[in-house]
């Protein structure tokens, strides 16, 4: 059965498309990532999938159930950890869960048997009576996790679950996540701008920029998709003019120029072959290279290569214009068509 069915889901304020006719699908168990930057459009779609946002159009279905029909099945299907941490710090972590379970109309005998799972599911049986708020950071999110599984739903959404954790308490919580989706068998999707954390623990991962989907598929298939290693390089000089030297190259696949003006990252069949012929072409047009660097593509790379930027930079873009407004204005939207051609892998073509 398929987890998430999506078709045509749109959504738009006012002018500004945030969602923009995303179709694609969830399989039942698959632990599926959304990554994209800080305004990218990911918790618009969510929390139309949660029945927390009515779309503009399109549809969805979340365990068979309709969106927008149906939407207490839907509910009932699934469990949700929101960015923003939602526990009472006053309660302890047993009391937290109780009251959730009395939310979903547990029984006595149930409430008592899914907590006690819970807690040995997330390795906090120890501080279940303490107070939330002596919890550690990591703690606190495992407990958020756990109170999302509670009453036993088929789909788990998690939205940026690491955000403002230190790198070790993220890993830690990367391998709960990993251990809830194979021990409870439920299926996740999760959001992030965290490249580590998308190729780390999803199945396949959706790259989305703009209230849009510009590929869909496994991270590795992803990152093969470009066809080599990237070579960065720091050009002294006229980067445009170097850039057009790498046009009709057969040893080039793609190249992009990075959020500096005089950074130009190329995708080579064998980076550290093609130095010397990378520095020959900068050196006939008078650029100088400063720097090079050499490195396997990530998923960042990936999504420079379909957008144009990094996801750094177009987080830095959003949080400096202080606006938290996704999408873009109904004139400026890209052609599909045109995107569906230059996209390395997406849905429609597996």
């Amino acid at each position: 059965m398929v987890a998430i069915q999506v078709d045509d889901l749109t959504k738009t304020f006012g002018e500004t498309v945030a969602v923009d006719e995303l179709s694609f699908r969830v399989e039942d168990g698959e632990l599926f990532g959304l990554l994209g930057p800080n305004g990218a459009g990911k918790s618009t779609l969510i929390n139309m999938l949660v029945t927390l946002l009515r779309p503009t159009a399109g549809t969805a279905t979340v365990n068979g159930h309709d969106i927008l029909e149906e939407t207490a099945a839907v509910r009932n299907s699934l469990g949700i950890v929101f960015q923003e941490p939602a526990l009472d710090e006053e309660l302890t972590g047993e009391e937290n869960l109780a009251l959730h379970a009395r939310l979903y109309g547990m029984d006595g005998d149930t409430r008592r048997q899914r907590i006690d799972e819970i807690f040995d599911l997330v390795g906090l049986e120890a501080e279940r009576d303490q107070p939330v708020g002596s919890y550690s950071g990591g703690m606190k999110r495992r407990l958020e996790i756990g109170r999302g599984l509670l009453h036993e739903p088929s789909v788990l959404f998690l939205d940026e679950p690491t955000v403002g954790l230190d790198a070790r308490t993220r890993r830690d919580t990367w391998e709960y996540i990993q251990r809830m989706n194979a021990e409870a068998g439920v299926s996740i999707v999760l959001t992030t701008h965290y490249i580590e954390e998308a190729e780390q623990l999803c199945d396949r991962v959706a790259i989305v920029d703009d209230g849009d989907i510009a590929a869909i598929d496994t991270p590795d298939a992803l990152k093969e998709s470009l066809g080599g290693d990237v070579v960065s390089l720091t050009v002294d000089g006229p980067t445009a003019t170097f850039t057009r030297q790498l046009e009709d190259r057969p040893w080039v696949t793609d190249y992009a120029t990075d959020g500096d003006a005089d950074v130009v990252r190329v995708t080579v069949d064998s980076g550290a072959e093609r130095i010397a012929d990378l520095v020959r072409l900068a050196d006939e047009v008078d650029a100088p290279i400063a720097s090079i660097d050499v490195h396997r593509p990530n998923l960042e790379t990936v999504f420079l290569s379909l957008t144009g930027s990094t996801i750094g930079d177009r987080s830095s873009a959003v949080d400096a214009d202080g606006d938290t407004t996704v999408g873009r204005t109904a004139g400026s939207r890209r052609d599909g068509a045109e995107r569906r051609r230059r996209t390395a892998t997406t849905e429609d073509d597996r």
